[in-house]
């Protein structure tokens, strides 16, 4: 019997490669090739080893995209919704606030830039902005009644204004745009 030095699997003694893995074990005089087992190498073939390197890239990607997918907030955490409860209250799910102030009619466009709710009313309003999941806010506020008055706008986060802009031409419009 001889030994492969590669795989290890037992060969009849007038085998020129091995069964199993087609190792050379004598040439082509059918001498007996004197092999030492590689420690330093991987004991198998290159289209193997290219399988096995394939194989860990494929399930990294997968990993990858099942970790991604379970991050990413749900439809109803990711809606944009604007509501006038007149409260103060801040929370993390809803950290900004929309304040406008107006003694007059106003217009006004309020949320992610690409999903703006639209509001009218008269005089002060308060709404809070449900924005976790967004990059930028935006606000677009316009007087409709073409009055003198001061026309101002507050974007509130957590309690605190990071953005306020004013007019008083008659037909002022405010927009501002809030990265964070």
């Amino acid at each position: 019997m001889v030994k492969c030095p590669r795989c290890g699997y037992d060969n009849s003694s007038t085998a020129v490669y091995c069964d199993n893995c087609a190792y050379l074990l004598a040439d082509s005089d059918g001498k007996r090739i004197n092999n030492q087992k590689r420690e330093s190498s991987w004991n198998m073939g290159f289209g193997k080893k290219i399988v096995i390197v394939l194989g860990i890239i494929v399930v990294a990607f997968l990993l990858f995209s099942f970790i991604y997918n379970n991050t990413q907030p749900s439809e109803q955490e990711s809606l944009n919704v604007i509501t006038d409860d007149g409260s103060n209250l801040q929370t993390s799910s809803y950290p900004y606030q929309a304040v406008i102030e107006y003694d007059g009619s106003w217009y006004a466009e309020m949320g992610d830039p690409n999903y703006l709710v639209k509001e009218s009313a008269e005089g002060k309003k308060t709404y809070t902005l449900d924005c976790a999941g967004w990059e930028r806010v935006a606000l677009d506020v316009q007087k409709q009644d073409y009055g003198e008055g001061p026309l101002k706008v507050q974007l509130v986060r957590n309690g605190e204004v990071v953005a306020e802009n004013t007019t008083t031409q008659p037909n002022g419009r405010i927009v501002i745009n809030y990265n964070y």
